[in-house]
C-alpha cells in the first residue's frame, strides 16, 4: 500500500466497516463512512496519532452516516459524496434513519479525480445499492473502498428504497472489467477481497 496506513473499526446494529486512512508521510488521515458511534472513531484517530483532513461517504443510508455530524464538527472536515446521493443523505425517511440528515459539502461526478490526505482518489458512481452509491480508488496504492456495491463474493441489497438490481450488476462488471486483478478491496461490511478473487467467484459475474 505505499504511504498508506488503513484501519479499520467495525460500527453500529449491522456491523459496518468504517475505514481511517492514513498518509505515513503527511500524517493526515481520511475516514470513510463514519458509521457509529463517534467516540470509538476518535478513539481509533488518537491511537493512530493522526490529523482528520476529511470525510469520504459511500453512500446515505443510516448505518454509514450516523456518526457524520459529530466526526464533522470535531475535526471541522468537509463532507464528500457522489452527487446523485444528495437525497437520500438529506431525506431521514429514505436513508432510514428516524431523524439523520446530511448536507455534503463536496459533490463529486463519476471519475472525478481529487486530492485528500496527500492521496489522489478517483470517485466511481456506482449504482445500485441506491441511486449515488459509489466507490473510492486510489490507483497508486491499488485499493478500492467499495461501499455496498461489492463485498466478498456478493454485492449489495438492492430492495431498499433507490435499489436496481440490474444497474448494481452493470457497477460490479464495471468495477471488475476496469480494474486490475490485485486492487485490494474494502467492502462496507465483512471482509476485504481483491478484484481478481471476484473476477473468479463472485456468483453475479
Amino acid at each position: 500500500m505505499g504511504k498508506l496506513e488503513l484501519q479499520r473499526c467495525v460500527l453500529g446494529t449491522v456491523f459496518t466497516n468504517c475505514y481511517l486512512v492514513k498518509n505515513k508521510e503527511t500524517g493526515e488521515l481520511l475516514i470513510i463512512d463514519p458509521a457509529d458511534a463517534p467516540d470509538k472513531i476518535f478513539r481509533k484517530v488518537s491511537e493512530m496519532n493522526g490529523t482528520p483532513v476529511g470525510i469520504l461517504l459511500t453512500h446515505g443510508h443510516f448505518d454509514h452516516i450516523l456518526a457524520v455530524d459529530a466526526v464533522k464538527e470535531k475535526y471541522g472536515l468537509k463532507v464528500y459524496a457522489c452527487e446523485q446521493e444528495q437525497e437520500m443523505l438529506r431525506d431521514p425517511s429514505l436513508n432510514i434513519s428516524r431523524n439523520c440528515s446530511i448536507k455534503p459539502d463536496v459533490l463529486l461526478k463519476d471519475l472525478d479525480v481529487f486530492e485528500a490526505a496527500g492521496f489522489s482518489i478517483q470517485m466511481l458512481h456506482t449504482p445500485g445499492h441506491t441511486p449515488g452509491s459509489c466507490c473510492y480508488y486510489l490507483k497508486d496504492e491499488g485499493v478500492l473502498f467499495s461501499g455496498d456495491t461489492l463485498f466478498l463474493c456478493s454485492v449489495g441489497r438492492t430492495d431498499l428504497p433507490g435499489g436496481s438490481t440490474a444497474e448494481i450488476v452493470r457497477s460490479l462488471h464495471r468495477l471488475l472489467e476496469s480494474l486490475p486483478d490485485d486492487t485490494e478491496v474494502y467492502p462496507g461490511h465483512d471482509d476485504s477481497t481483491t478484484i481478481g478473487y471476484e473476477k473468479r467467484y463472485n456468483p453475479f459475474v
